[in-house]
């Protein structure tokens, strides 16, 4: 159970940025775009962990044999992104204030599908933060563990996480997105290296 909450606190840290930074670039945002927001990138951290696991399936049995190297593979690569991303975080938040937009010309259109008071935006958002989550479902169906408990648990970690991530940009601002980035970074890759080192144990 630990296990699944700590993957969950690494996954939910990219829609946890993205929320830090709506909070930042839409200081009076509303209560309910804030609640849109969280169910959206929850629902798909949700549902990306179960799209993996079923993907998986469809091939565990010819990779039975190395299967706990793919899983350390895939949450390690999960992990160094995260690392990566997280230098790339620049004072330009992932989202724009569609209203700030307006009479910037050729530029509105732009910010508004960025900024997660617009449904399209707030779907290409949800989709791009749970990506990492197909592969950790991915890697979960390789070692043969179930995953609608621990799909569950991201997406609920996610929801709450969003929901307090609008609220802490709005109040405390930018500077703590790179830190979630490497947190979950961190936390994803020493749970790769803890699933190996338990298979390469159990193997001696």
């Amino acid at each position: 159970m630990l296990t699944y909450v700590l993957v969950a606190l690494g996954l939910s840290m990219d829609a946890f940025a993205v929320s830090v930074s709506s909070g930042i670039c839409i200081p009076h945002m509303k209560a309910r775009h804030a609640f849109r927001a969280a169910f959206a990138f929850g629902l798909f951290q949700f549902l990306m962990p179960i799209a993996g696991w079923l993907a998986g399936s469809a091939f565990r049995a010819y990779i039975e044999g190395f299967d706990h190297w793919i899983a350390f593979a895939l949450l390690v690569f999960v992990g160094a992104k995260m690392l990566k991303e997280s230098f790339g975080i620049e004072e330009e938040t992932a989202c724009a204030d569609p209203s700030a937009a307006e009479g910037a010309g050729a530029a509105a259109p732009a910010a508004k599908k960025r900024s997660i008071l617009d449904l399209g935006g707030l779907l290409v958002l949800a989709v791009a933060t749970s990506i990492d989550a197909l592969a950790v479902g991915l890697s979960y169906s390789m070692l043969g563990n179930p995953i609608l408990l621990p799909a569950s648990i991201i997406g609920l970690v996610t929801f709450v996480l969003c929901l307090v991530g609008c609220e802490f940009g709005r109040r405390i601002g930018a500077r703590f997105e790179r830190w979630a980035e490497v947190s979950g970074g961190v936390v994803l890759i020493g749970i790769g290296l803890k699933i190996l080192i338990e298979h390469l144990v159990k193997s001696v």
